[in-house]
C-alpha cells in the first residue's frame, strides 16, 4: 500500500446537531408539513453535513441517498403525531388544492424559515438565506404539480406508502435493429500509441476561503470568512486547504494546474463540473458566473492548446440542482447559465456541441467503431431509478460502440460495473468515478490521469490504466513548506489487474471480498490517502463492494454473490437509495 508521505486519518467533523425541539409548544398544520418537505429538499444538498460520520461510512453513495436522512428528521419532529399513510395522502391532497388557491411565495417563505429553525435543519442564518434563495422555485415547482400526494408521502414515509420516483413511467426507445453480437475489445499490440487524458472534477472553488478560520463551524461549509475563529485548543484552516467540511482556495487550484508537468503531457482533458463551492444557501447567479469564468481562465492559462471537453455539474446552477427543462422560459429558465458556458467554452467545443450545450439536447448514438467516450458529472448508479435503468439499457445496446465512461460527483475514488441485461453476469462496461480536487469532506485534493488506447487506425480507445495524484495537506500546510503534487497510485500495479477492462474490475470486487488486506488498500485509496479514523466494518465493507457493482440504481440483485441472501432486509439496507440525478 502506497502510504509513504500520506497522512493518517484525522477523523470527520462533528455534526453540530443538537437535541430536538420541545414538541409540546407547537402543533404542525397541513401547510407546515408540506413546507417541511420543501425545506428538506431545498437544503438536502447540505444535509449530508449534519449527519455524524458514523452514520455515513460511504460518502460516495451517501451523497445522493438523501431521502433516508430527510425522512427520519421530519418523522422525529412529528413523531408524537400519528402520521399514517392515508392521513399523509389526504393532507397532501388538501395542500395541493390550497396552494393552487393561494400560491403566496412570501407566506411559504415565512413559514419555511420558522420550520427550518424549529427542526434545526440548518443554523438560523442558513435557514434564512436558503429559503430566500429557494422559495420562488419551490412554489413554482409545486404549483406545476411535479409531486403527486402519493409520491410526496412515499418520499416522506417510505416506499410502502407510495412510489416517489416521479419518472418511473419513462422508457427510452431503442432502435428496432437487432443488437450486434458482442465484440469485446482486444488488448492493443505492444508499442501501440497511448493517449494520456487529464481528468478534472469537483474543483469547488470557495471565493471566501480564509486561512486560520474555524474548520469545524456550525454552518454546512467552513474555513470561510463567516466561520469565525476556532477555539484555542484547535488549529484554524490551513493555507492550502483543510481536512474538514471545507472547499478550496483559488491558490490550491492554481497549484494543481501549474504542477501538472510530471503527470503529462496530455492529449486532452475531460472536465466534469462542479466549479462553485458548497455554500448552496447563499449563491447568486453572479457568484456562479464568476466561478465559471475564473476557473475556466485558469484552465486555459495552464493547459494552453490542449483540447478540453467540459461537462455540467449539479452545482453550476443556483439554486443548486436547479436545471429547469427547456420549455421553462423567462427568469426561471437556465438560459443565463448555458449561454455563459457556451461563451466560456467556445474555443474548446465544435458548433454542434455548443448548440447541444445551449439546449441540453443529447446527440444520438449510432452503431460504429468502438470509439465513443461518455463523460458526465453524476454517475448512473446515483440517479433516479428509471433514469439509471434507461441509461443501463443504452450501455447494453451500444456496448460495441462505447469505449469508456468517466464521471465525478462522489469526491472519492471508485467505479461502477455494467453487466449484460439478460443474465447480469457478463461484465460489459465500467464507469470510472474519479476523485475530487476539493477536500470536501476531509480528503486530500486530487486529480486523475487516464491512459487510453491511442489515436491510430484500429484503436479500441479503451482505458488501459489510470493514475491518481494528490496533494498531501499535512505536508503542504507545514510552516515553510511548498505544495507538492505526488503520484498516489497506479491502478493496474496496485490492484494486480491484468488489464483495465470490465472483467478485471469485476474480479477485483470479488477478490476484495475475501482479501481484507486488498480491501483496506482500496479503502485507503478510495479516500485519496486520508481515510476516516473509524474502521470500515463488515456492513461498511459489503456496502462498498456492492456499490462498485451498482451501475444500475436500486438493484440489489447484483449483490447476490456478495451476501448470502440479497433479498433480506439487512442486505437491502446496504443498497444506496439515490434521490437526485
Amino acid at each position: 500500500m502506497p502510504r509513504q508521505g500520506v497522512s493518517p486519518g484525522q477523523g470527520r467533523p462533528r455534526s453540530g446537531r443538537e437535541q430536538g425541539p420541545d414538541r409540546s409548544l407547537w402543533a404542525p398544520s397541513p401547510r407546515l408539513l408540506w413546507v417541511s418537505l420543501a425545506m428538506a429538499l431545498a437544503l438536502s444538498d447540505s444535509l449530508v453535513l449534519w449527519v455524524p460520520a458514523g452514520a455515513h461510512p460511504l460518502p460516495a453513495k451517501g451523497y445522493p441517498a438523501k431521502s433516508s436522512r430527510i425522512a427520519p428528521q421530519l418523522r422525529e419532529a412529528f413523531g408524537w403525531w400519528n402520521l399514517t399513510c392515508p392521513a399523509c395522502k389526504a393532507l397532501f391532497t388538501a395542500i395541493d388544492f390550497g396552494l393552487r388557491k393561494e400560491p403566496s411565495v412570501a407566506w411559504v417563505g415565512s413559514v419555511a424559515i420558522k420550520l427550518c429553525k424549529l427542526l434545526k435543519i440548518a443554523p438560523p442564518a442558513v435557514c434564512q438565506s436558503a429559503v430566500q434563495l429557494f422559495e420562488d422555485d419551490m412554489v413554482e415547482v409545486w404549483t406545476r404539480s411535479v409531486l403527486s400526494p402519493s409520491e410526496a408521502c412515499g418520499l416522506l414515509l417510505g416506499s410502502s406508502c407510495g412510489h416517489w420516483d416521479i419518472f418511473s413511467s419513462w422508457n427510452i426507445s431503442l432502435p428496432t435493429v437487432p443488437k450486434p453480437s458482442p465484440q469485446p475489445p482486444k488488448p492493443p499490440a505492444p508499442g501501440s500509441p497511448v493517449s494520456r487524458v487529464l481528468f478534472l472534477t469537483d474543483l469547488h472553488w470557495d471565493h471566501d476561503y480564509l486561512e486560520g478560520t474555524d474548520p469545524d463551524c456550525e454552518n454546512p461549509l467552513c474555513c470561510r470568512r463567516d466561520s469565525g475563529l476556532p477555539p484555542a485548543s484547535r488549529s484554524g484552516a490551513g493555507y492550502w486547504g483543510e481536512y474538514s467540511k471545507c472547499d478550496l482556495p483559488l491558490r490550491t487550484l492554481e497549484s494543481l494546474l501549474s504542477g501538472l508537468g510530471p503527470a503529462g503531457p496530455f492529449d486532452m482533458v475531460y472536465w466534469t463540473g462542479d466549479i462553485p463551492a458548497h455554500n448552496v444557501w447563499h449563491q447568486s447567479r453572479q457568484d456562479q458566473l464568476r466561478a465559471l469564468t475564473t476557473v475556466t481562465a485558469l484552465v486555459k492559462k495552464f493547459l494552453g492548446p490542449v483540447p478540453v471537453y467540459p461537462a455540467v455539474g449539479n452545482h453550476e446552477s443556483t439554486p443548486v440542482n436547479g436545471f429547469p427543462p427547456p420549455f421553462i422560459e423567462g427568469n426561471q429558465s437556465s438560459r443565463w447559465l448555458y449561454e455563459a458556458m457556451a461563451k466560456a467554452w467556445e474555443p474548446w467545443l465544435p458548433a454542434e456541441a455548443l448548440h447541444t450545450l445551449r439546449y441540453l439536447r443529447p446527440i444520438e448514438t449510432q452503431e460504429g467503431r468502438r470509439q465513443v467516450h461518455i463523460i458526465g458529472h453524476i454517475p448512473p448508479g446515483h440517479c433516479l431509478k428509471s433514469w439509471s435503468w434507461n441509461y443501463y439499457r443504452i450501455v447494453n445496446r451500444y456496448e460495441n460502440t462505447l469505449a469508456g465512461q468517466f464521471f465525478g460527483h462522489t469526491h472519492v475514488d471508485e467505479f461502477e460495473v455494467f453487466y449484460d441485461e439478460e443474465t447480469l453476469s457478463r461484465p460489459l462496461s465500467v464507469a470510472f468515478l474519479a476523485p475530487s480536487a476539493t477536500t470536501y469532506i476531509s480528503l486530500n485534493p486530487g486529480y486523475r490521469v487516464y491512459q487510453i488506447d491511442g489515436n491510430y487506425s484500429g484503436s479500441s480507445h479503451v482505458v488501459l490504466d489510470h493514475e491518481t495524484y494528490i496533494l498531501n495537506l499535512t505536508q503542504a500546510n507545514e510552516p515553510g513548506a511548498t505544495p507538492h503534487w505526488q503520484l498516489l497510485y497506479k491502478a493496474r500495479e496496485t490492484y494486480g489487474l491484468p488489464n483495465a477492462l470490465p472483467a478485471a474490475w469485476h474480479d477485483l470486487v470479488y477478490r476484495m471480498r475475501s482479501d481484507m488486506r486488498l480491501f483496506q488498500t482500496f479503502w485507503f485509496l478510495y479516500h485519496k490517502g486520508h481515510p476516516p479514523s473509524e474502521p470500515c466494518g463488515t456492513p461498511c465493507r459489503l456496502a462498498t463492494l456492492c456499490a462498485q457493482l451498482s451501475a444500475r440504481s436500486d438493484s440489489p440483485a447484483l449483490c447476490r454473490h456478495l451476501v448470502p441472501d440479497a433479498s433480506t432486509p439487512d442486505a437491502q439496507s446496504l443498497w444506496p437509495r439515490p434521490l437526485f440525478c
